[in-house]
């Protein structure tokens, strides 16, 4: 079986952030999300992966090479622009041949991996097999409708869904998607959807299993499920300290602190992981945040973030909560008077004071 995660989206719900960095690499757990997608398909048996990409395409064969690491054959395909799921699966047909291959989209975390379903696919051969999870607003996603356990029909992000099940970023399917891509027209998004290439499966009669998931997933193009899926794998990390903690300093619960950090009259209160030579310095960290390398936070207050490299934030009057800082960003307190707020921000930024 062959893998194909896709990687070309211009994630715009991350906006400003997505302008200088693509979607795939934003770290969850100080590990870029495509990262886990990677480790997803290795841990699964599948050894051969191509991974399709857009405008981002140096930074992510930058950031994953050969796929060596993973044990895994990376082969790159270039989309020229965001033209739909099932359009990506066609400009890789020559890459899959007449395997059956895994379709991962390259933003989404799976807490179990997809090694069941991997196998369960191969055992049984349907045409395809599509992953659901119930979720709250299933408006905002594919939506399945099963009876009596089959799946009957497929929608594209429904004004009125008629199920919660939404389809997870992950697809298994044969050789016969191909044909299904090719007789589908775009959508109201001039896309080839991959719910209508399904759908052209169970209209030409041919299996489409559903397997509900075991467990949480996260769809990581927003914050707020960012944030979420940063908290649920920081809970899954074991304690180490390997950095130079001070004896007047606190390290309380699952907390990582890497080779060459330094936490200094601090506390550090887990779930949470310190990056190399990062600095914590008379500050507080708090619980589900991912501090990455080289970052100083200092005289300050941080929890429930996600701070990238090289960012420095120090002597703050208030805490910073439910936020990601990207690389090399500073945010400091000004000793100025009179009092004012002066600020530099990217397109699509959001700021919120509270008095």
């Amino acid at each position: 079986m062959k893998g194909l995660i896709l990687s070309g989206g211009r994630g715009t719900r991350l906006r400003p952030l997505t302008y200088t960095s693509a979607k795939q690499l934003v770290p969850v757990a100080n590990k870029p999300v495509l990262f886990y997608g990677l480790e997803a398909m290795a841990e699964a048996g599948i050894r051969d992966v191509a991974i399709v990409v857009g405008d981002t395409a140096g930074e992510i064969r930058g950031a994953v090479g050969d796929g060596s690491r993973w044990g895994l054959r990376v082969t790159y395909i270039d989309q020229d622009a965001p033209r739909g799921l099932a359009h990506a699966v066609l400009i890789s047909e020559p890459f899959i041949g007449s395997d059956p291959f895994v379709v991962y989209l390259g933003d989404n975390l799976l807490a179990k991996g997809i090694r069941p379903f991997v196998d369960r696919f191969l055992a049984e051969r349907p045409a395809a097999e599509i992953l659901l999870a119930h979720v709250p607003d299933p408006q905002m996603f594919g939506v399945a409708e099963l009876r009596d356990g089959k799946v009957i029909r497929l929608v594209e992000k429904p004004r009125e869904p008629t199920s919660d099940l939404a389809l997870v970023g992950v697809y298994l399917f044969g050789p016969e998607v191909f044909v299904s891509a090719r007789r589908i027209r775009p959508s109201f998004r001039q896309e080839l959807e991959i719910t209508d290439a399904i759908q052209d499966l169970i209209d030409r009669g041919l299996e489409v299993h559903p397997d509900i998931v075991d467990g949480w997933w996260k769809d990581t193009g927003k914050l707020e499920d960012m944030l979420e899926a940063n908290r649920l794998i920081l809970d899954t990390l074991a304690r180490r300290l390997d950095g130079d903690v001070d004896e007047v300093s606190r390290v309380e619960g699952k907390v990582i602190v890497e080779a060459g950090a330094v936490i200094r009259q601090s506390v550090v209160r887990g779930p949470a992981i310190i990056g190399a030579r990062a600095q914590i310095l008379q500050a507080y960290v708090g619980p589900f945040t991912s501090i990455m390398n080289d970052v100083e936070i200092r005289a300050s207050e941080i929890e429930h973030s996600i701070v990238l490299e090289g960012s420095v934030i120090r002597d703050l009057a208030n805490r910073v909560e439910d936020s990601l800082i990207g690389k090399n960003v500073t945010i400091h307190r000004l000793p100025v008077k009179p009092s004012a707020y002066r600020f530099m921000l990217g397109d699509n930024s959001e700021v919120g004071i509270r008095w």
